[in-house]
């Protein structure tokens, strides 16, 4: 008997032993658990589990942004040591090309030479940034909103039109218009390309073929140097220049003209700079073979979508012609979208502008109340022509390396700005003016140089605007002069502050603004007060500034 107590007593005394630890662990446990555990018997209590899987979710949104923050700061780290290693190949390249046992007098005329081709911009299959960003639902639904905004415009003006007249207006005026002479445009365009493919290319092969044999070879280059200047300023300068003028064609049409007019100049400058180095190179070398690039070579550079010659570029191994329908659909869209712009926020306003005398209160309203379309006009040039149209040729030619542009967006510096904004047009800029510059007056002239880069491509931007409205009105000359080599040194690349994006984007509103009143304007007011003799004098004062129309 004395042994069954004491069995009993030990079996009593684990038992108490386990529950107790028992109901330890259970006050240990979340009261969500211990409520669940409680209320289960057998059965599952659905309003326990809604309540804990939100508790779950708001747990989880609130490490949301700690994440994001912790993902972010790596991303950047990441980025940043790629660029720091990029900048060390590039220094580690330059000393291999100048090793120490070379004699500092060959290193000297090493450095006097002009860096050779490969040294320039490096191409590499990358998508573009909008496709990317396209795959996150929150950016794609940015793109959704422009799209119901459009769809706003067109129910707006077909309401509008049914009230005033009574019926469904469907015609397109405005189009039909700034595209007419369509056949003139076409026929010169094929011109310019058929020049551009004969002239460049050919006169290349015959200067390269017989400089390696020539007694002359400073003549002979100067005499095939001023054939191509020749070609650059008279057949592609002033021929379509004087076909647009004197055809009178509509403002898109001449646009286009103009537009690949620039473009063939720029290309065809490339092929020549970037092969002309490799020539004196080998004769230097006294290489049994001349450089020369094959037609079909050229061909493709010419119609692919960069200015920046090279023999081979990174392709991509299949053409998704369902992608490039889409982006020429996106063109047209855009065009379309840019119509209703002009009829519902434009035309309206600047129709009756030239019943009012000139002042400084119309002006400033003009100006602000031009912000919207202006900054939609922008918007679409982006898209429609720097991210679908180049993309669309570059998937018909499996072009691999789109970045035709950065996230100019973000940007907190003019600097940055004018660096991502246009890629494809800063990169010819940046190593065949700027680059080419400074090898030629030396690295300590680098305001210069950039003084110089910012007065060609001010009057360029000038120069096709002058041609395609047909009166000369340097606005956009005086912003980029004047306001924009300003805000290139005042909001440089250490400007990093989000108030710098702010005060960036306040100052591109404004400028738009500034660039849709003055400019439009000043074409009314050349419709509505012409001028019945005038003087060389009368072209280049502007008529909005005097037009007074009686009524």
């Amino acid at each position: 008997m004395a042994g069954e107590d004491c069995v009993r007593k030990r079996q009593s005394g684990s038992t108490t032993t386990y529950k107790t630890q028992e109901n330890e662990e259970t006050q240990r446990r979340p009261d969500g658990e211990r409520s669940f555990q409680n209320s289960s018997n057998g059965r599952v209590d659905v309003d326990h589990v809604v309540t804990r899987k939100m508790q779950l979710i708001a747990e989880a949104e609130q490490l949301k942004p700690a994440f994001m923050k912790e993902v972010d700061s790596h991303f950047t780290e990441f980025v940043n040591s790629l660029v720091a290693k990029s900048a060390l190949l590039d220094s580690s390249s330059s000393a291999s090309l100048f090793p120490a046992s070379c004699s500092e007098k060959e290193l000297h005329k090493a450095k006097t030479l002009r860096a050779p081709p490969e040294h320039g911009k490096v191409f590499s299959a990358r998508r573009s940034l909008l496709d990317e960003l396209f795959e996150v639902s929150h950016i794609r639904t940015i793109y959704h909103m422009f799209i119901a905004l459009l769809i706003v415009f067109i129910l707006s003006t077909l309401l509008v039109d049914f009230i005033d007249e009574g019926r469904l207006v469907l015609g397109f005026d405005l189009l039909v218009f700034v595209f007419g002479k369509f056949p003139v445009v076409f026929c010169t365009w094929l011109c310019m390309f058929c020049a551009t493919v004969i002239v460049p290319y050919n006169l290349f092969v015959w200067w390269a073929q017989g400089y390696s044999s020539s007694p002359h070879r400073v003549i002979r280059s100067v005499f095939y140097g001023m054939l191509f200047t020749l070609f650059q300023t008279a057949g592609l300068g002033f021929g379509p220049t004087y076909i647009a003028v004197s055809y009178a064609l509509p403002p898109a049409s001449r646009f286009i003209v103009i537009l690949e007019q620039v473009r063939l100049v720029m290309k065809a400058h490339s092929f020549v700079r970037e092969n002309v180095p490799r020539v004196l190179s080998s004769v230097k070398d006294k290489s049994s073979t001349v450089p020369i690039p094959r037609i079909s070579q050229y061909l493709y550079f010419l119609f692919a979508p960069t200015l920046i010659y090279r023999d081979n570029y990174p392709r991509n191994p299949v053409i998704r012609w369902g992608y490039v329908a889409t982006k020429f659909a996106q063109v047209l869209g855009s065009l379309f979208y840019a119509y209703y712009i002009f009829v519902r926020l434009c035309i309206p306003q600047f129709r009756n502008s030239s019943q009012e005398t000139f002042n400084l209160r119309g002006l400033v309203l003009c100006i602000f109340n031009s912000i919207l379309p202006g900054v939609l006009i922008l918007f679409l040039v982006f898209f429609a022509f720097l991210h679908c149209w180049l993309n669309a040729f570059a998937e018909m030619l499996r072009f691999a390396d789109r970045m035709f542009y950065k996230d100019w967006w973000n940007s907190t510096s003019y600097a940055n700005y004018y660096r991502t904004w246009n890629v494809v047009v800063h990169d010819w800029l940046y190593y065949y003016a700027y680059r080419d510059f400074l090898w030629f007056f030396g690295k300590k002239c680098r305001a210069a140089a950039m003084l110089s880069v910012f007065t060609v491509s001010a009057a360029v931007h000038e120069y096709v605007l002058s041609i395609c409205f047909g009166f000369f009105y340097p606005v956009l000359f005086f912003l980029f002069m004047c306001f924009g080599m300003v805000f290139n040194f005042i909001l440089n690349d250490r400007r990093k502050g989000p108030i710098w994006n702010v005060i960036m984007w306040t100052s591109l509103f404004l400028g738009q603004g500034v660039i849709i009143c003055l400019y439009s304007q000043e074409w009314y007011a050349r419709q509505y007060c012409p001028m019945e003799n005038p003087m060389f004098l009368d072209y280049l004062k502007p008529r909005s500034w005097s037009c007074h129309m009686k009524m």
